[in-house]
Formats: structure tokens, C-alpha cells, sequence
């Protein structure tokens, strides 16, 4: 019986531990979605960027695919603190056609929990499209997704340009008449610009960042005028994610750099009543040598507030944060986030993850 005590208090002295551990070998993203992936252009390739915030080397022993359609590849040399690092997906999409999500196990020698990374997409062969690949109806018109997903756009002042597919499924040549609807930091265009009965086109959507002047998710809305009988105007929602953009430093520069560091980036609730707010508080600390500045902070919940004791903080510095969670009518196990988005080079965006279950 003690010795199942002993074991019992000691496992939950290590979560802690390796959860943080877990955090040290930190990636820009987990998963990459490829889109639409033509099979007859050859395999696709994706890196998957990482940071080093642990306190020695880290050396990747091995990445193991999946599938054999994915051939992994990494970085074979030591990745000292700090520094940066990546792992390498290419998927073969030929005699592969429809979804694929395959996954990478990246094992270091950092910790024994492997890191698993995630590539995904949709594999077509664009020379012969078929109204079953386009299962979104407007009118006479069809195309593969009810809204654009533009994925990440910094926010530089440039363009992000992404091509969506349009296929006339109708019997009458269908006209785009150039009228649009949209914001200011969305343009748009068509190609071509009349579609034959079974003919495929394009809908092009560039998004510039700067304009629009965000940080995180986003959403927009559009529309397309035509002359189809069935349904002339065609709406559709852009969404995006918005962040900063760092270019490449060097080591010098990465140990000048500002580093956001919280106590914890997990926060349990436990159990909490219906309509009932619950408030509690972390602190974060810039362990970095030069000025953090706290840009945005963006909860993917309403029932989620954040509220910083500061925004900026000098070297070595810290601050509260102030979360306050209101379940109002909801029930059940709750699982929320919430994104800091910083000048930090190493991690610009942090996700915070809260839990709580609501009696």
C-alpha cells in the first residue's frame, strides 16, 4: 500500500516536470495542411520549423512516417540552445487520390515522449476534374469549399495570393460580371472570366496582412456577381490567421532577443458552476535582453477574457494575467485557448489552454 502511494505522489511530482520538458523543443506548427495536391505534379514538401528553448543541444535521433507515401528528413547536426532546427515532409500523391492524413513521430534525445507532426491534404488529378470533386453548390456553379481559407498571412505589407477552383456545372456559359464585394485589404479575381457548360476556373483571392491590420483569426466576408440564371450572386467567407514576421537571426541576435516564459501554459479550472465567472492569475516573465512587447491577445472563446497586469516588459521583468472564464450555459467538460502574440522571434505566438468542467 505505501509503496502505491509513493508511486502515486511521485508521478504527480513528474507531470509537471516533463510537461515542461515537453515545451522546450518548441514548433512553429504541428500540422500542415497541403490543400488540393495535383497527382500528376509530383510529391509535395512541407519543413516543419523548430526552436531549441531547452538549455543544451538537441539532436533528432530519428523521424519515422506513417506511411511509405511520406518520406521524412531533418536536421542531421546538433541544434544548440536556442537555435533553430526542422523536419522534413514529402508525400507522394500519385495513385493516391482523395484525403490523406499521415503522421511524422519525431524522437530526440531530449525526452522520451516523441513529438507527432501532421501533414494532410486532398489529392486530385486537376487535368480531369468531376463534378464529385466540387460538392459545393452555388447555382449553376461548383466549387470545392463553401468558404477561402487563406491559412497564415503575416502581416507584412504584401499580397498573399491563393487560387480556389470554380467548375460550371450547369448547361449555359456562366459569366463572372467583375462586380465585387469586399474589404479594403481583399482583392479578387476571376479567371477566366466566362465559364463553358463543364469547364474549370479559378477564383483568386489575395490578402494583404498589413491592411488589415490584426493579429490571429479572422474572418471576412465577400461576394461575386454573375449572370447565373440559378443564382447570380455568390457569397463566400475568407478566413485567415494573422502574424507577425520574423526573418531568419543569428545565434547573437536569438540571445539578444526578447522571451515571453509563463509559469505555465496550461490552466485547470477543475470544477466550476453554470453561469458562474471564475477568475484566477499566472504570471509571465521576459527572460530575454531586450524590451517584450505584448501585442494581442485573442481567446477562441467569448466566454474567455485575459487581462495583462502591463503590456511591455523590460529584461527580466514579469506580470500578471488575469483570466476570468464564464461558462453561461454551458455544460460539461470545457476545453479553451487562448493566443498571445509577442515581438518574440523564438515563439511569436503562444497558446495558453484552459480547462474546466461546469456543473
Amino acid at each position: 500500500m505505501k509503496r502505491a502511494v509513493i508511486g502515486f505522489l511521485l508521478s504527480v511530482v513528474l507531470l509537471p516536470v516533463q510537461a515542461q520538458q515537453a515545451k522546450q523543443l518548441v514548433f512553429r506548427e504541428e500540422i500542415h495542411d497541403f490543400g488540393v495536391v495535383d497527382e500528376n505534379k509530383g510529391p509535395v514538401t512541407h519543413e516543419f520549423k523548430f526552436t531549441n528553448n531547452s538549455n543544451r543541444p538537441v539532436n533528432i535521433l530519428k523521424v519515422q512516417a506513417s506511411c511509405g507515401c511520406t518520406t521524412p528528413g531533418w536536421t542531421r547536426e546538433p541544434v544548440p540552445p536556442g537555435g533553430e532546427g526542422f523536419v522534413q515532409a514529402s508525400y507522394n500523391p500519385k495513385g493516391r487520390p482523395g484525403f490523406f492524413n499521415k503522421s511524422l513521430t519525431v524522437t530526440t534525445d531530449l525526452e522520451p515522449n516523441p513529438i507527432i507532426l501532421y501533414i494532410k491534404g486532398q489529392v486530385t488529378d486537376i487535368e480531369r476534374p468531376s463534378v464529385s470533386e466540387f460538392p459545393v453548390s452555388k447555382g449553376n456553379l461548383k466549387f470545392k469549399t463553401g468558404s477561402f481559407n487563406m491559412g497564415r498571412v503575416y502581416r507584412k505589407d504584401e499580397y498573399v495570393v491563393r487560387e480556389f477552383p470554380v467548375m460550371n456545372a450547369g448547361t449555359k456559359e456562366v459569366t463572372f460580371t467583375g462586380k465585387f464585394v469586399h474589404p479594403s485589404h481583399i482583392k479578387l479575381e476571376t479567371l477566366p472570366t466566362t465559364l463553358k457548360p463543364g469547364e474549370r476556373g479559378v477564383v483568386k483571392v489575395s490578402y494583404n496582412g498589413s491592411i488589415k491590420n490584426s493579429y490571429g483569426f479572422q474572418s471576412d466576408n465577400i461576394q461575386l456577381t454573375t449572370d447565373d440564371d440559378e443564382s447570380p450572386l455568390k457569397s463566400f467567407t475568407v478566413f485567415a490567421t494573422l502574424e507577425d514576421f520574423f526573418p531568419e537571426l543569428t545565434g547573437t541576435d536569438l540571445a539578444r532577443a526578447p522571451q515571453l516564459v509563463f509559469t505555465s501554459n496550461t490552466l485547470d479550472l477543475g470544477n466550476v458552476r453554470k453561469n458562474t465567472a471564475t477568475e484566477r492569475e499566472i504570471t509571465f516573465t521576459n527572460t530575454g535582453k531586450k524590451e517584450l512587447e505584448l501585442r494581442a491577445i485573442q481567446p477562441n472563446c467569448s466566454c474567455v477574457t485575459a487581462s495583462p497586469s502591463k503590456t511591455t516588459l523590460k529584461p527580466g521583468e514579469s506580470g500578471t494575467l488575469k483570466i476570468s472564464f464564464n461558462p453561461a450555459n454551458r455544460t460539461g467538460t470545457q476545453n479553451k485557448a487562448i493566443a498571445f502574440y509577442t515581438n518574440d522571434p523564438r515563439n511569436p505566438v503562444q497558446r495558453l489552454t484552459l480547462t474546466a468542467y461546469v456543473n
